[in-house]
C-alpha cells in the first residue's frame, strides 16, 4: 500500500534527512517539479513562478502523467511531445504571474454553436465536482433550466451569469513587472490504446506497474502553506527519506518485480502512456480495461524530444510524438538510452472502463470531454472554470476559438498561459495531440462578481 504521510507527523523523520540526497519536490497536477524551461525550447503527460524542481513548461511534446483531485489522483502528465516551431515568438514562461483583465462578453472571439453544445456537457461535469460549493452552488443549480440542445440558450447562460477575464502573463524583475504577454503555448494530449495481456510473454514483454508499497508521498502544505500543492516523493532507508529510484535504476535493478499490473507489446507505447498519464489496454479476447494515473517516482520530467534535438538527431519541427516514434523505429538499439534520459516514472491504477465514449478522470475528478476539456496550471487558472481558448487546429492549420472547461493539470503545464488540449481517445486523437504545438490566448469565465483570484483561494 502506498504510504501517504503528512507533516508535521513526519517532520522529525525529515529532519534526519539532511545528509541524504535531496528529494526532488514534485507538484501534483496529469502528472502531476524541476526548473522550468522556456516554452520555446523543446517539451510532454504527466496533467502538474513554479516551486523549485518543476518540470519543463513546454518544448517537445512527450509528456508525463497527471496529478489531481480529491476524488481522483493528481495528474502527472507533462506536455505533448512536440516543440513550437523555431520561428515562433517567445512564449510566456512558467515563472510568470497572472493578470486578469475584465472585458465584455461581446469581446470574446467568434465561437461556433456546436462548440458551445459540446462545452455544455463538460460544464455539467464541472458542476458535479463544484456544485455543492460557493460560489458555484446557485450557478450550477440554474444550469438545470438550460436546454442543452440550444447553443443560443447555453451562450446566454454564460453571457448573463459570468464575468469574462482576459488572461495575461507578466514577467517579474526585481519585484516589478518587466513585460506582459497575452499568448502562451498550447499543446495536446489524448487517451492512447495499447495492446496487452495479463501475463508476460515474448509478444507482451513490457510491464506496466502499480504504485509500489515503499513509495512515500509527503504533502508539505501542512507545515509550509506557501508550498501548497508541492509534494515530496521518496522511500525510507532506516530513519531517512531518500529519493525513489529513477527510471534507469528501476529498469536496471528490477526493483518493481511483483508490482506489475499487466504487460504490453511496445516499450515506446508504454513510455507515452506514462507521458499521457492514462490510457486503455485491449486484450486479445477484445476486452478493454482503463489505466489511470496512480503516482510517480518524484523525479523531474525530462523531455526525450528535447534530448534528441540537442543530440542533433531531430530538428525542433520533427520532435513530435510521431517524429520520436519514427526515430526509435530507425534506431531500436538506442531505445533504452533514449527513454532513460527521462528519470521520471509513472505508476498506474486499473479502473473500470465505464462509458467508452467518456475520457479518463482529470484533476477535477470528473471525466474529460474530448474537444472541451483543458489542462491548466491550477495556480493561475481555477479548476472547473470555463475558458475560451483561441489557437490553431493542428490538422488544418486554421485558427479556432472554442469554449472549454479547465478540468485537468499536468507536470509540464506551468504558467498562466500554458494549456494542454484534450483531444480524446485513439489513434486519430493521438495524431492531433502529437502535432498540437501552437500559440494561444485565453479568457476565463467566472460567476458574476467573483474574480479568478478569489476562486484560486478556495
Amino acid at each position: 500500500m502506498n504510504l501517504r504521510l503528512c507533516l508535521p507527523a513526519v517532520a522529525a523523520a525529515l529532519a534526519g534527512c539532511a545528509s541524504a540526497p535531496p528529494l526532488p519536490p514534485q507538484a501534483p497536477p496529469r502528472p502531476p517539479v524541476a526548473q522550468p524551461a522556456p516554452p520555446s525550447a523543446v517539451a510532454p503527460m504527466a496533467r502538474p513562478a513554479a516551486p523549485p524542481a518543476a518540470p519543463p513548461a513546454s518544448a517537445p511534446t512527450d509528456k508525463p502523467a497527471m496529478p489531481k483531485q480529491a476524488s481522483a489522483p493528481p495528474s502527472t502528465r507533462s506536455s505533448p511531445v512536440a516543440a513550437p516551431p523555431a520561428s515562433a515568438a517567445p512564449l510566456a514562461t512558467s515563472d510568470a504571474a497572472a493578470r486578469y483583465e475584465r472585458v465584455p462578453f461581446a469581446s470574446l472571439p467568434a465561437t461556433s454553436d456546436g462548440d458551445w453544445i459540446v462545452a455544455w456537457r463538460a460544464f455539467l461535469h464541472s458542476c458535479e465536482a463544484l456544485g455543492a460549493r460557493e460560489p458555484w452552488r446557485d450557478t450550477c443549480a440554474r444550469s438545470a433550466t438550460v436546454d442543452r440542445r440550444s447553443a443560443a440558450t447555453i451562450r446566454g447562460f454564460f453571457a448573463t451569469g459570468f464575468d469574462v477575464h482576459r488572461v495575461r502573463a507578466v514577467s517579474m524583475l526585481d519585484g516589478k513587472e518587466a513585460n506582459s504577454r497575452d499568448t502562451g503555448l498550447v499543446t495536446g494530449y489524448y487517451e492512447p490504446l495499447l495492446k496487452g495481456s495479463r501475463r508476460p510473454s515474448p509478444k507482451y514483454p513490457v510491464p506496466i506497474y502499480r504504485v509500489p508499497d515503499d513509495l512515500i508521498v509527503v504533502d508539505l502544505a501542512s507545515v509550509y502553506p506557501e508550498l501548497s500543492g508541492l509534494r515530496l516523493r521518496g522511500k525510507l532507508e532506516g530513519r531517512k527519506v531518500v529519493p525513489y529510484p529513477s527510471r534507469r535504476e528501476i529498469n536496471a535493478t528490477n526493483a518493481l518485480r511483483g508490482r506489475e499490473l499487466l504487460w504490453v507489446d511496445d516499450p515506446i507505447d508504454a513510455f507515452f502512456l506514462q507521458v499521457q498519464g492514462s490510457g486503455r489496454v485491449q486484450f486479445e479476447d477484445g476486452r478493454v480495461t482503463r489505466l489511470g494515473y496512480g503516482e510517480n517516482n518524484g523525479h523531474p520530467y525530462r523531455s526525450i524530444g528535447r534530448w534528441l534535438v540537442e543530440q542533433g538527431e531531430l530538428t525542433i519541427d520533427q520532435a513530435s510524438m510521431q517524429g520520436i516514434k519514427g526515430w526509435v523505429a530507425r534506431n531500436p538499439q538506442r531505445l533504452n538510452q533514449l527513454l532513460e534520459q527521462n528519470p521520471s516514472f509513472v505508476f498506474f491504477r486499473e479502473l473500470p472502463l465505464g462509458d467508452p465514449g467518456a475520457g479518463p478522470k482529470g484533476a477535477l475528478g470528473v471525466p474529460l470531454t474530448p474537444g472541451a476539456s483543458l489542462a491548466v496550471d491550477s495556480r493561475h487558472i481555477p479548476l472547473g472554470v470555463p475558458v475560451v481558448l483561441s489557437s490553431t487546429d493542428p490538422s488544418s492549420g486554421a485558427a479556432f476559438a472554442r469554449p472549454m472547461m479547465a478540468q485537468d493539470t499536468g507536470t509540464a503545464i506551468r504558467g498562466p498561459l500554458r494549456f494542454d488540449y484534450f483531444w480524446g481517445y485513439g489513434a486519430e486523437a493521438g495524431e492531433k495531440a502529437g502535432r498540437q504545438k501552437h500559440e494561444g490566448s485565453a479568457w476565463v469565465l467566472t460567476p458574476k462578481g467573483v474574480a479568478p483570484d478569489a476562486l484560486l483561494k478556495r
